[in-house]
């Protein structure tokens, strides 16, 4: 019997990677990177998030910055894509909201969830955390260096979820967004944490300086 008239369409699996890349570093990129190597996706959409809807209260760059930063700093990496989802639509912007949002543009895509281990660990807290575990093809975990991970504890938690674990083995890197901002505050070394593209522009634009005996262009290497 032959096959004349069928179509068959292989699903591609995609990684959601959110955040509020403030700023988007290196350590971002290279855990993406793994995720898009060792779980074999066709692309990783980096979901930018307007404001945390878990805190609403915690001081953030403005929107247009840190949108030019990301886009900046993933424009020349095959495989990544930026995603508007959340700062087109009006908040607050939950992660299971957006999910379902991607699904119903992209029926037969694998949306593949990554996260950092600390925050697998909050999992349960989420906003209808058990929805979530339901909506999301797999989770991408990736591990920070020292991090301790009670897969018994949140299976209990969110039946299922341990069987849609998969962990991603990255370099050690101690590299944060919250550091980042402080060195440059406090007038040290960031340079090389960062993509040249994204360096450039938080200098150009003087941002997440507070002392007023900063000179632009001058840093401690």
């Amino acid at each position: 019997m032959g096959l004349i008239g069928y179509t068959f369409e292989m699903a591609e699996s995609v990684g959601v990677f959110g955040g509020t890349f403030d700023p988007p570093h290196l350590g971002h990129l290279i855990l993406a990177a793994e995720a898009l190597n060792q779980l074999k996706l066709s692309r990783v959409l980096w979901v930018l998030t307007p404001q945390p809807p878990h805190k609403p209260d915690r001081p953030i760059t403005p929107l247009p910055h840190r949108l030019e930063m990301l886009k900046r700093a993933i424009q020349h990496a095959p495989g990544f894509e930026l995603s508007t989802i959340e700062v087109d639509r009006p908040g607050p912007h939950y992660t299971l909201d957006t999910l379902d949002l991607l699904q119903v543009r992209n029926p037969s895509t694998r949306f593949v969830l990554l996260m950092g281990g600390d925050s697998l660990q909050n999992l349960p807290t989420w906003y209808h955390s058990e929805e979530l575990v339901a909506a999301a093809y797999t989770f991408g975990v990736m591990r920070r260096p020292g991090d301790e991970i009670d897969t018994k504890t949140l299976e209990k938690a969110l039946p299922g979820l341990k069987n849609k674990l998969r962990f991603i083995e990255t370099p050690q890197l101690e590299i944060s967004s919250s550091s980042i901002r402080e060195r440059i505050a406090s007038g040290g070394h960031y340079r090389f944490y960062l993509p040249a593209e994204v360096y450039d522009y938080i200098r150009q634009n003087m941002l997440y300086v507070k002392s007023r005996g900063y000179i632009p262009g001058v840093e401690n290497l």
